[in-house]
């Protein structure tokens, strides 16, 4: 049997970058204005240094106005709640986005739920959540909505596959399982407890189509992996000087028809899905 095909985000991601450029040059000619996303970083943590560089390079790759806006480590929740109040309330700003980490003081999860659902860049809002359960989501969380871009692109037909999440987090498992159901995938999610039952293998094993976001590295095993298996890693893991997935890749690609590459395969998606929930809300907002 061959080797698995690689599935690279990066040509996916420039496929919907210049569909996005578009967009942003229609809203400005009609509108007068770029669209504009403003992330909010609550002191400074160099883990979050590479995402937020990627957010500014990528905003002005396809004309949108980018701001990182700060406040000091020391800040008080109730100064994160007004800074959030102050950009729903600005008319300019399209989008809003909470850069975690946060420092421990902070309840981020209560500034996401502040944010107005349709200025909400992350799709992390309850509301935008709810759309999701729904099957009618516009601003969807970026990670799962790259995990589902990538899935598609193999041209595969998602009815009644046999489709397994290993991860239940609420930025990629829950809302990705609730988006592939949506599209009459047959979905198993699995977790922390799936694992410690000792019934993680057999469940990986029938997936035609296998998810996995945990943050452990080589966790599911390339024994594991069905034949043919359109297999998408989202687990970012540093082993000594490389990075690597949750999925052990060699004998993984060795049995599956698809396989995401780490670092190259979901991560260059997330960021393009992040500004175009930046666009669709500048459209929203307009009722465009």
């Amino acid at each position: 049997m061959m080797a698995g095909q690689l599935l690279k985000g990066k040509p996916i991601a420039d496929a919907i970058k210049e569909g996005l450029k578009k967009q942003v040059e229609a809203l400005k000619a009609k509108t007068g204005a770029s669209p504009k996303l403003v992330a909010l970083q609550i002191g400074e943590n160099p883990a979050s240094a590479v995402y937020l560089k990627s957010q500014k390079t990528t905003a002005e790759q396809l004309g949108i106005e980018y701001v990182l806006d700060t406040l000091f480590a020391s800040a008080t929740q109730a100064a994160a709640e007004k800074k959030i109040q102050d950009l729903n309330n600005d008319a300019s700003v399209n989008g809003i986005i909470v850069q975690l980490p946060v420092p421990q003081q902070i309840d981020a999860k209560k500034l996401v739920n502040l944010i107005v659902p349709s200025k909400d860049a992350e799709g992390m809002h309850p509301g935008n959540l709810g759309n999701v359960l729904l099957g009618k989501w516009s601003l969807a969380p970026c990670t799962a909505s790259a995990c589902l871009s990538l899935i598609e692109s193999t041209g595969v037909n998602l009815y009644g596959k046999e489709t397994v999440i290993v991860g239940h987090s609420d930025i990629v498992g829950k809302p990705l399982s609730l988006m592939l159901l949506s599209k009459f995938a047959t979905t198993t999610v699995c977790h922390i407890a799936t694992g410690e039952r000792g019934v993680l293998a057999d469940h990986v094993k029938r997936a035609e189509i296998l998810v996995v976001a945990v943050g452990k590295a080589a966790l599911i095993k390339g024994s594991w992996i069905k034949e043919g298996a359109i297999v998408i890693d989202v687990g970012i893991n540093r082993v000594g000087d490389t990075i690597v997935g949750d999925v052990e890749f060699a004998p993984a690609q060795e049995r599956a028809g698809f396989i995401t590459p780490v670092p190259g395969g979901v991560g260059p998606l997330t960021v393009t899905m992040l500004m175009q929930n930046v666009v669709k809300a500048a459209c929203l907002q307009r009722g465009l």
